[in-house]
C-alpha cells in the first residue's frame, strides 16, 4: 500500500538496513553492460524500484524530476534516448529477477501488488527519463541554431573579427582559405510557407556536394547557399551543373508550382570574399525586379553592365533625361514608348518580332518608333544612335523612371498624362 506523505516532502523510503544494497549495485553494473550505457545514469532508480516493491508506493514527483535530470545528462553524454530506455528496462528486469527471497516468497496477492507497483514506477521513470532527454536535445538544437544564425549574420556582413570567424566556421565545414560563392533563392510567397522546399534544397545540395564545405541557411526571407568555387557538380551524362542550376532544379521540384528566382554572386577568396559574393547576389535580385527580368537564374557577371550604369548615377540620370526626357510629353506618357524601345532592342531591332511580343501590328510599332524619333530627336533605327538610346532605356529601368522622378529632377509622372496616344491602324493611317 502507499505510504502517506506531505506534498512538499519526499516519502520515507524503506530502511536501507532492511536490505542488502550490494545486490542493487550488481544489478546496476549488469544493466550497464547490457545497454552499453554509463551506470551513473541510473542514479537512485533501482532504490526507487526496490522501495516500490517493498512498500507499494508511487514515485514522488521530486524523484521523477531527478530521473528527468538523468535523461538530460544522458543527452549531454551523447547517449541516445533508446539506449537510456534500454538501460532502465534492463535494470528493472534484473532487479525483479533478483529481488530478495522475502519478496519472491510472499503470497500471490502480495507478489501481484509488488509487481504492479514496480511496473508503475518503471513506467513513470522511463517517461520522465525520455522527457528529460528530449528537452535536452531540444535545448541543444535551439542553441546550435542560435550559433548558426549569429555565424551566418557575421559571415555575410563581412565586418566581424576574421580570426574568430575562421574558428567559428570550422564546425560548419567551411575552409575560409578557399574561394567561395554565394547563391540566393527568392520565393514568390512567404519563406515560412516554403519549409518543404528549403529542406528539399538542402538535401539536394548535400546529396550532390556533400555535407562539408557547403552551408545552407535562411536570411531576410531568402535561402542562402555558400559553396566553394571548385565544388564538383556533375550533371547527367557528363554535363556540368552550376550551383544556381542545381538550386533551381531542386526548388522547382518541391515548390508546389511556386516560381523561384536564383541569383549567384561571383566567387572570391577569404571571409570578406563571401560577404562580397553575397552582396552581388542580393544586388542581382534587386536589379532583376527593377528590370522586370523573367529569367529564373541570374549570375552576377550578367549584370555587370547595369552596375556600370549605376556607378555614376548623375551621368546615367543626365543620359536618361537628355535622350528620353521628352517622351513624357507623348499622350499616355512615356511608358508605352519605353516598352516598345525595350522590346525592340531585346529582339535585335527586328520590327516584326517586336510587334509579335507586344501584340501590335508592325505598322503600330513603326509608328511608335517614328514618334520616339520626333519627340526625342534620336532615331532608334539608326545603328549609330542605337547604343546611346539602349543605354538610356536600361538606365530608365534601373532608376524606375518614369514611375518615379529622376534623382534631383522634377519629371512629370507618365500616369499624370492624358489618355493614351491613338495608334493608327493599318487600314486607317
Amino acid at each position: 500500500m502507499n505510504v502517506p506523505h506531505s506534498s512538499n516532502q519526499l516519502p520515507a523510503r524503506a530502511d536501507p538496513q532492511d536490505m542488502d544494497l550490494a545486490w542493487l549495485n550488481e544489478v546496476a553494473e549488469a544493466a550497464s553492460r547490457d545497454a552499453g550505457a554509463p551506470v551513473e545514469l541510473l542514479g537512485d532508480y533501482l532504490l526507487l524500484l526496490a522501495d516500490a516493491a517493498t512498500s507499494g508506493r508511487e514515485p514522488h514527483p521530486a524523484e521523477l524530476e531527478a530521473v528527468g535530470q538523468l535523461g538530460k545528462r544522458a543527452a549531454e553524454l551523447g547517449v541516445s534516448a533508446g539506449t537510456a530506455v534500454q538501460l532502465y528496462l534492463s535494470a528493472a528486469r534484473r532487479l525483479w529477477q533478483q529481488l530478495p527471497v522475502v519478496i519472491r516468497s510472499r503470497d500471490n496477492e502480495a507478489v501481484r501488488i509488488a509487481a504492479a507497483a514496480v511496473l508503475r514506477a518503471v513506467d513513470d521513470a522511463v517517461a520522465s527519463l525520455a522527457e528529460g532527454h528530449t528537452e535536452a536535445r531540444r535545448q541543444a538544437v535551439r542553441w546550435e541554431e542560435t550559433l548558426r544564425h549569429e555565424f551566418i549574420e557575421d559571415l555575410l556582413r563581412g565586418d566581424g573579427d576574421v580570426g574568430r570567424l575562421v574558428e567559428r566556421a570550422e564546425p560548419f565545414g567551411l575552409d575560409m582559405a578557399r574561394p567561395h560563392q554565394v547563391a540566393l533563392a527568392e520565393p514568390t510567397g512567404r519563406l515560412d510557407e516554403a519549409t518543404a522546399a528549403i529542406s528539399s534544397l538542402e538535401h539536394a545540395v548535400v546529396h550532390r556536394v556533400g555535407d562539408r564545405d557547403v552551408l545552407v541557411a535562411t536570411k531576410d526571407g531568402l535561402i542562402v547557399v555558400v559553396a566553394p568555387l571548385d565544388t564538383d557538380l556533375p550533371g547527367p551524362r557528363g554535363a556540368r551543373n552550376t550551383l544556381g542550376g542545381l538550386m533551381l532544379a531542386a526548388l522547382s521540384r518541391s515548390a508546389r508550382g511556386r516560381p523561384w528566382r536564383v541569383t549567384v554572386g561571383r566567387p572570391y577568396p577569404g571571409s570578406y570574399g563571401i560577404a562580397r559574393s553575397y552582396e552581388e547576389a542580393r544586388e542581382g535580385l534587386t536589379m532583376a525586379v527593377r528590370l522586370h527580368l523573367d529569367t529564373p537564374l541570374i549570375h552576377a557577371e550578367q549584370l555587370l553592365i547595369y552596375r556600370v550604369l549605376l556607378r555614376d548615377q548623375p551621368a546615367i540620370t543626365d543620359l536618361v533625361q537628355s535622350v528620353l526626357g521628352e517622351l513624357v510629353h507623348a499622350r499616355g506618357g512615356a511608358e508605352p514608348l519605353l516598352a516598345t524601345l525595350d522590346t525592340y532592342f531585346a529582339t535585335g531591332s527586328i520590327t516584326t518580332e517586336t510587334a509579335r511580343r507586344l501584340h501590335l501590328s508592325v505598322r503600330a510599332v513603326t509608328y511608335r518608333l517614328d514618334r520616339i524619333k520626333t519627340l526625342t530627336g534620336h532615331d532608334p533605327t539608326d545603328p549609330a544612335q542605337r547604343f546611346a538610346i539602349n543605354a538610356a532605356v536600361l538606365g530608365a529601368k534601373l532608376l524606375g523612371w518614369p514611375e518615379q522622378d529622376l534623382p534631383g529632377q522634377r519629371v512629370r509622372s507618365a500616369r499624370a498624362q492624358g489618355p493614351p496616344e491613338r495608334i493608327p491602324s493599318p487600314a486607317h493611317p
